[in-house]
């Protein structure tokens, strides 16, 4: 019988808690609370219990769902006794940690571990890969990236002031909540440098982090890459744009779909709206299993993890910052 466990008890480890239920209706599933004080049973969990008990079981593989700063010291236990680790998003706070876990999965071999980024299993972004790589678009001049969101409408079940987007010490702020899009462009584009960062915060949010980031970034291929991440606004956008030699194309992640815009015209080049984006979370898991398995992945890895990380690092020491009414 598979024993599995969840280390979180926020909205997200809810939901893997949910989906590995749903994967496995007949494991033995744990829920493991972070700071050791939340002992409320999440739905289809079987038992809360700690981590020590829980390393003892010798779970298959384990979800970090905790809050970033937590991340590291709870993988590491988990590695360090061979237990496969699924990391969530972001790999932790700052770059440094992230180095720290690579060398200490270095030092000899251990079990999988990947990091939770979601969006790279889209459908949408399957066939955004795929159009890039055949070099259907030609050279890829410029990239233009933007997710915007309102912060209080995220959790109806908390003040948003109260949430660990919101928190400073949790690692919060738009940059590591929405480093989705950081990823992704690493995934498609390769390796990124920042050139430029602008980081804000609002007195609409009156946050201790920022709510507003605007970054440009250059691709070892020389491509303009301008990203824009936000809590602030009221209507959800999330999508990127490819401008290329023969035509534009135009990722809206939200709708699940893609759209070549070309000197005649324009042309679907997929379209989903309707798509359930609880997949998604279940493709990743199921990724994750055959990973186990020694099949190939399109997980994000340590590494790559590390250079999104690196990334922010960079972007909130180099930054103009701005204070905005």
């Amino acid at each position: 019988m598979k024993i599995l466990a969840v280390v979180g008890m926020g909205s997200i480890a809810k939901r893997h808690v949910n989906n590995l239920r749903q994967l496995h209706p007949n494991a033995i599933i744990y829920a493991v609370s972070a700071s050791g004080n939340n002992t409320t049973l999440p739905e289809n969990a079987d038992a809360v219990i700690n981590l020590n008990d829980l390393i003892a079981l010798a779970p298959d593989y384990v979800v970090v769902a905790s809050p970033a700063p937590f991340h590291i010291d709870i993988a590491q236990k988990l590695l360090a006794h061979n237990i496969a680790v699924l990391i969530e998003k972001p790999l932790a706070q700052d770059v440094q940690s992230c180095l720290a876990l690579q060398a200490f999965c270095n030092k000899q071999p251990r079990k999988a571990v990947a990091v939770g980024y979601c969006l790279r299993f889209l459908p949408s972004a399957l066939v955004v890969k795929d159009y890039l790589n055949r070099g259907l678009l030609g050279p890829v001049y410029n990239v233009h990236a933007n997710v915007g969101q309102y912060l209080p409408g995220w959790r109806a079940d908390k003040s948003y002031k109260d949430s660990v987007s919101a928190s400073k010490a949790l690692g919060g702020g738009a940059l590591l909540e929405l480093s989705h899009e950081l990823d992704y462009l690493h995934w498609l584009l390769g390796d990124l440098t920042l050139q430029h960062s602008l980081l804000r915060t609002t007195d609409e949010l009156d946050l201790e982090v920022e709510d507003i980031a605007n970054l440009v970034l250059l691709s070892e291929k020389n491509v303009y890459v301008f990203v824009h991440l936000d809590f602030i606004q009221k209507s959800t956008q999330r999508n990127c744009e490819f401008i290329g030699q023969h035509g534009r194309l135009v990722w809206d992640l939200l709708a699940n779909t893609v759209t070549l815009y070309h000197a005649t015209g324009k042309e679907t080049l997929y379209a989903e709206p309707d798509y359930n984006k609880n997949n998604m979370y279940l493709a990743m898991l199921t990724a994750f299993e055959n990973m186990q398995q020694g099949r190939e992945s399109q997980l994000a890895t340590l590494a790559s993890a590390t250079k999104v990380i690196k990334l922010i690092d960079d972007a909130k020491q180099q930054n103009k910052w701005g204070q905005q009414g």
